[in-house]
Formats: C-alpha cells, structure tokens, sequence
C-alpha cells in the first residue's frame, strides 16, 4: 500500500501535522482505537466488528454461499443503507459479480429489482432505515405470495436486540449480530446460522484484532458482515479482502511508514491550509467505483460544527485554491495512493479518523444526520404532503423556491452566481438512478452510441453541465443515499453551499406492506425532509419537480446546455 505525494505544498503540510500527530503518540491510539484521542470525555460506542472476526466468519459464509448457489439463488439482494452497502457494491463490481443494491425509497427502482426471478433472489437485509425496512417487508410479501418460505431466503445483518434482530429472530431469518456480547453464541434459523462476531475493545493491539474502537468512531465499516455476507453470496472472494487489510494493518500503528498516517496528514493538513475540496480521481484503477465508499466516509466523518473536507466526485480539476486532487492509482494528482480493496478500505478508514481529529472533530459524532428522516416522518403523518406551490413552470419542470428568473436556464444562471468564493453546488436527485439505462438506443448503435443515449438520459450528466460554467467544485447525489454520505457535510459542515433538488412524478407506485404510505409517497416526503433541514439552516436550495421524469430529464439536461 503506496501513498506519495507529488505536490510540495502538500507534502510540506502533511510532514508538519503528522510531527504534531507522533509527539502526541496519535498514529498508535488511533491503531487501537482510543477514543480518548477526541478527548477524554469522548465514549467509545458500539465497537464494530475486528478484521479477527471478520475473518471468524469466512467458514460460515462460505457454507452459506454454496448452500444459495446449490439451491439456485444467484440474485443476491442487499438491503441496507451506508457505507456498508457501498463497500459491498464497490467489492462485487470490482469482482464483475452481480448484486443488486436497495439504498433507496423510488418505486422504479424497486420495480426493476422485483422483476428478476423471485425464484433464485436472497436477500440480506442491514440495518433500520426505513428504505430497508420498505424493502424487506415487500420481498416477506412477495416471497409468502410466491409460496416461498421467507427463513430460507432471507439473511439479516443486525443486533438480536435492533428490530431488524428481533424480526428475524421471530421468524426465523438467519441471524448475523454485528457487534456486542450477546453475540458470541450463534443464532440463526434454518440452515446453518452465521455465528457472531466477538466485542472489540479500544485498547486491542493491532495484530488483526485492532481498529475496532477506530470502526466505532463513525467510520466506513467496509469490511464488516453487513458487507462481507452479501459480497460473499454474490460470488466475491472476501477472504483475498481480510488477507489484504491484515497485511497492511500492522503499519497503521507505526509513527514512520505508516500509509494511513501519511493519507490522512495529506487530507487534514491541506484542509487546515484551506484546500478543503477534494477531487478523487480513479480513471485508471481497476477497482470499480471506489470514490463513492471514499465520499461518504470523509464527508460524513469531517462534515459538522462547520468544518470539513468535501469530497467531489467524477469532476475534472479546476486548479483552484482550495482543491486537493487524490488519484487512485494514477499520477494526475497531488497525492497518489495505491493498493489492493481490502488495504484501501482500512487505510482510508485509518485516514479519515486522522483527518477529523486534525480537524478538532469527531468522526463518530454525527449531529445532522437522522434530521432529514424526522422531518420526513412528521411529514408522513400529514394528511397530504405540503409541497407548496410552484415559483414558475418551464415544460415539464416545477420549480419550488425563492427565484425570480423566468425560465429554467435562467434558474441555473441564478444558482451558479449564489455559489460563494468558497463554496460549492450540490444536486441532489429523488429518482430512479438505473433509469437512464431504459432509454431509447438506435438499431446497431456501437457502445459509444449507446454510452450517449444513457447519458442524455441520466440526471447524473447534470453535474458535468454545470460545472463546465463555474469553477467552483460541484456535486452529485441520489437521494436518500445521500443522507448517508454527504448529508451529514451539507447539514453541519462549512455554510458555503448551494443546494438544487431533483424529484419526480411517480407513474407506478409500489404498496408497502403495513405501511400507511407507498414508496412514492415516502419518496416525496423524504425529499421534502432533507430540504426543510437545509432550509432551516439558511441554506440557499431549490428544488425542481419533473411532472414527467424521462422528458423532465431531457429538459433539464437541454436548459443547462442553454447557460
């Protein structure tokens, strides 16, 4: 695992705090998870699961694994929210194995994944968001329609004593306790249960059974069950992932040669000099998808008590002032980092925790975080959602806020100019992030061709046409996967954003099983939350409504153009 830094400014910056970091003695309690690196009042949490349990684990999901793929269940399902069903999606599509990823609320997107064959689809459901809870109330549904036995087909990743736990253990599920003591006992129903991991401390050495008191300070978790047991079913080889983290995991206690020391130096020395921006760049690695894990991590770790690193992904380098460019494997950055996914995952973890505590903030303190889904829940229980009027209509485009421009190109000239010196542009878009791929494509088109279709279709190429008209960083999200990832930085970090919203009309909904709403009304009143909570926050946001979302899109993406 490489780190090198190609730029002086950087490196001089780096070397400066990561001398402040040793006389501190930081490089080895981060390593064993002491929280009181924050601060001697800081708790130390929930500890997650030790790269030793992980790795206790690997009989067991292998058993699991040829027991799905002898029954024929080759559509694996996750069902989670964060940065563990990141990691789980970056580690198959860099192992080209299919899984399919429900981090969301739309209704087209759940459609899509129920039309593969329910007869060969397990599903492993993560944690209590209310989009996983959705999703795996509708998949008891279908599988007890289907005549299907629901304990045979579904696996969750929860404590005993979550909802999540208490569910699967009332009916059955296998059971997969993350963390805690009670863990220690397998637990499971039919088949053989996948056995628990062991309670970490802060004070481990890091020998392979460290960085558990680190997990529990907010951090990625990438190779926790919750994304190991998916990636497992699906065909991944998590074992090659804990052979490559173990082998870096020793370095990240040493004051000199330690990778994570030097990744994290570079990110909060260069914030604290006030290149606070940073652009992932990893065009030439052939890890799938990394910088989305990567932006969720440092955002949500550095972004509160307005402070922050914000990462930018899949954006050209503006050689502004306040940018720090990190390539993945590839020489067009300031920094280069390099190694194999498992090594990246805890290196990164490592540098995140580094970063924060340079920051003066707390990587497990996440203040902002649950507002946008409080707010969607007051929301919920409305007799209608107050979606207000809107401030003017361009085709099928409603937009909602305080503009006074006359068309939806003149709505983008007004955001671009609100974006301060500092600051940034954030799009956020409530739909269905596969959509794209259903667009029309002409007979015999070449992939080039149909790359150009997809991409005129997508709302995701909004990014890019905006950003070639400003030279402030802009961003990218789907939401609510975004509440997980840089909503905690939109909310707490630095008051220098610019918010524009994405929702859409809902054509076919879907029905939640013992819900009192669909999906699409979920959907809205989501969107709705996580705009009230920028709002009430003085954050500039506009929020544009497509009445029809294919011909919404292609409008938006022909107004930018027009700019």
């Amino acid at each position: 695992m490489d780190v090198l830094y190609r730029d002086e400014k950087v490196a001089s910056a780096a070397s400066s705090v990561a001398g402040r970091l040793v006389a501190d003695g930081a490089p080895a309690r981060l390593a064993a998870g002491d929280p009181t690196v924050w601060g001697e009042d800081a708790e130390a949490g929930a500890a997650g699961p030790p790269l030793r349990a992980s790795r206790e684990l690997l009989p067991d999901m292998g058993r699991l694994a040829e027991q799905a793929r002898a029954a024929g269940l080759t559509n694996v399902v996750l069902a989670a929210t964060g940065a563990a069903a990141l990691a789980a999606e970056v580690i198959c599509d860099t192992a080209d194995v299919p899984l399919t990823v429900l981090d969301t609320s739309d209704p087209g997107q759940l459609r899509r994944a129920l039309a593969d064959p329910l007869e060969s689809t397990i599903v492993v459901a993560a944690g209590s968001a209310v989009e996983t809870e959705c999703c795996l109330l509708i998949y008891e549904e279908l599988f007890a329609q289907a005549g299907i036995e629901a304990a045979e087909r579904i696996v969750a990743v929860a404590d005993p004593r979550s909802p999540l736990g208490q569910r699967a253990l009332e009916r059955g599920y296998r059971l997969v306790p993350p963390t805690g003591p009670d863990a220690a006992s397998p637990v499971g129903g039919p088949g053989p249960a996948l056995p628990g991991d062991v309670q970490g401390g802060a004070g481990q050495p890091a020998d392979g059974q460290g960085l558990a008191g680190l997990r529990a300070r907010g951090l990625g978790a990438a190779l926790s069950a919750a994304a190991l047991v998916p990636s497992a079913l699906a065909g991944a080889d998590v074992a090659r992932l804990l052979d490559d983290a173990e082998e870096v995991l020793p370095l990240l206690s040493r004051d000199s040669g330690n990778p994570g020391l030097a990744l994290g130096a570079a990110l909060g020395g260069a914030a604290l000099g006030g290149r606070d921006k940073l652009l992932l760049e990893d065009q030439l690695s052939a890890i799938a998808g990394l910088p989305d894990w990567i932006e969720a991590l440092v955002a949500e770790s550095t972004g509160k008590h307005g402070k922050g690193i914000l990462p930018v992904v899949g954006a050209d380098p503006n050689r502004s002032h306040d940018e720090l460019v990190i390539a993945i494997e590839s020489d067009v950055g300031d920094v280069r980092v390099e190694g194999p996914l498992g090594a990246q995952f805890l290196v990164w973890e490592y540098a995140a925790a580094t970063a924060a505590l340079l920051l003066d903030v707390d990587p497990a303190d996440r203040p902002d975080v649950t507002e946008p889904a409080d707010n969607a829940a007051a929301l919920l229980a409305l007799p209608e959602l107050p979606a207000g009027a809107p401030a003017l209509v361009d085709g099928p485009v409603e937009v909602y806020g305080p503009v006074t421009a006359k068309d939806l190109p003149g709505v983008f000239i007004e955001l671009l100019h609100a974006i301060p010196a500092d600051g940034y542009l954030a799009v956020t878009a409530y739909l269905d992030r596969l959509a794209a791929f259903d667009a029309p494509v002409p007979d015999g088109a070449d992939f080039e061709q149909m790359t150009d279709a997809w991409m005129m279709a997508d709302p995701a190429t909004l990014r890019a046409l905006l950003a070639l008209r400003t030279d402030r960083p802009v961003t990218f999200g789907w939401g609510p996967r975004s509440w997980h990832a840089t909503g905690q930085y939109h909310k707490g970090g630095p008051q220098n954003g610019v918010f524009l919203q994405i929702t859409g009309a809902v054509a076919e909904d879907v029905t939640v099983p013992g819900k009192p709403y669909t999906l699409g009304r979920l959907q809205l009143a989501q969107a709705l939350g996580d705009l009230e909570s920028l709002e009430t926050r003085g954050r500039p946001a506009v929020r544009l409504h497509l009445t029809d979302r294919a011909a919404g899109v292609a409008h938006l993406l022909a107004a930018a153009q027009e700019v």
